[in-house]
């Protein structure tokens, strides 16, 4: 059996992380020391996935504030909390990982020190603390994703997933891909089919990557083939993370998820959401709210940095993200369970 990549940790008072615009060529790890290195990080997409970029978040906020003199006071420090936390918030704007790691540890830097009367330094402790509770919990709901999302996936034999949602997108297992995980330590092999995810190759660097090493079966495609392999019958479901889950259920994931969403439909292929509780955003009522993140030209007009493929004179659309509406989803696969429509109404009742 093969190894588990793990994208994220604390230790010697840093944060690791896997370089992931380096994959597949080399495996480095990173160390951050500072707010702004992480910024960078979430930014140019060293770290990725939505609950990556939480866990993340949650690390760079104690790393942006751990130096403020123990001695300037809780009101400032509380300042300073927020200001460092705003910075963070403007690295990516669609994952709503982000804001909901950021609006956490805000909260316990608030509940600690006015709530519990502990001073700056304690404060401070107390926030690694919740860092490191934040990527532990991860692990755990994302096992338990898996073990949901097995029930689904059991006897279909093979998927067809898009991007990267496994556990180079979160701390471990994976959102999407925990479902394979779980069978393969139970000995059950699903195969499974990678989009390659233009423009940045996330299918064909990141998911094929951390599934080869894992010894699963998987076969990279291009995203154009999606429909010609799902119409031969080799795909049997569809299976894709999620960086924001709307109040009714629309999801907002990887660019081209939409269209593989609408592939799925066209060939009666069941189409499965995985994410975690906190990546639902039930203060947007529908996907038409989610702010969809627009990235540089360079993306699209240089394959993987190096080879013109546009002309100068062209212009490019390079938005990181679309919104795959609620009736094409099949059920979305949580660490509470497995809401299926209607979802507007489960959603709620099930998140609270």
């Amino acid at each position: 059996m093969g190894k588990r990549l793990k994208t994220i940790d604390w230790a010697d008072d840093r944060v690791r992380i896997i370089d992931q615009t380096l994959l597949p060529d080399r495996v480095e790890y990173a160390d951050i020391t500072t707010v702004e290195q992480m910024h960078d990080a979430i930014r140019t997409l060293k770290v990725r996935g939505a609950p990556a970029i939480g866990i993340a978040a949650a690390f760079g906020l104690y790393l942006g504030v751990r130096d403020f003199d123990d001695d300037g006071g809780l009101g400032s420090f509380l300042v300073h909390i927020d200001d460092r936390a705003a910075y963070l918030a403007c690295s990516r704007p669609t994952a709503v990982n982000l804001f909901w790691a950021l609006e956490r540890m805000k909260k316990t830097a608030n509940e600690s020190g006015i709530g519990a009367g502990l001073d700056v330094s304690g404060l401070k402790k107390r926030l690694l603390v919740e860092a490191c509770h934040i990527l532990e919990e991860d692990r755990r709901m994302c096992r338990v994703i898996g073990e949901f999302g097995f029930e689904l996936l059991k006897d279909k034999g093979s998927v067809l997933t898009h991007c990267n949602a496994g556990g180079l997108a979160t701390s471990e297992f994976g959102t999407a891909l925990a479902p394979i995980y779980v069978g393969h330590e139970k000995g059950v092999t699903i195969r499974v089919f990678a989009d390659e995810t233009r423009p940045l190759l996330q299918g064909a660097r990141i998911t094929a990557l951390e599934l080869s090493e894992a010894g699963i079966p998987v076969t990279v495609i291009c995203d154009n083939m999606a429909a010609s392999v799902m119409a031969s019958g080799q795909v049997k479901a569809c299976i894709v993370g999620a960086d924001r889950i709307a109040a009714n259920g629309d999801t907002a994931n990887k660019i081209g998820t939409y269209g593989l969403a609408l592939i799925a439909a066209a060939h009666d292929v069941p189409f499965y959401v995985a994410a975690p509780s906190s990546t639902f955003d039930l203060a947007t009522p529908d996907g038409s709210d989610i702010p969809i993140e627009e990235r540089g030209r360079e993306e699209v007009a240089n394959w993987c940095g190096a080879k013109k493929t546009v002309p100068d004179k062209a212009s490019v659309f390079n938005p990181a993200f679309d919104v795959t509406p609620a009736r094409l989803i099949t059920a979305i696969i949580t660490e509470k369970g497995v809401i299926l429509p209607p979802y507007d109404e489960k959603i709620a009742l099930l998140l609270g």
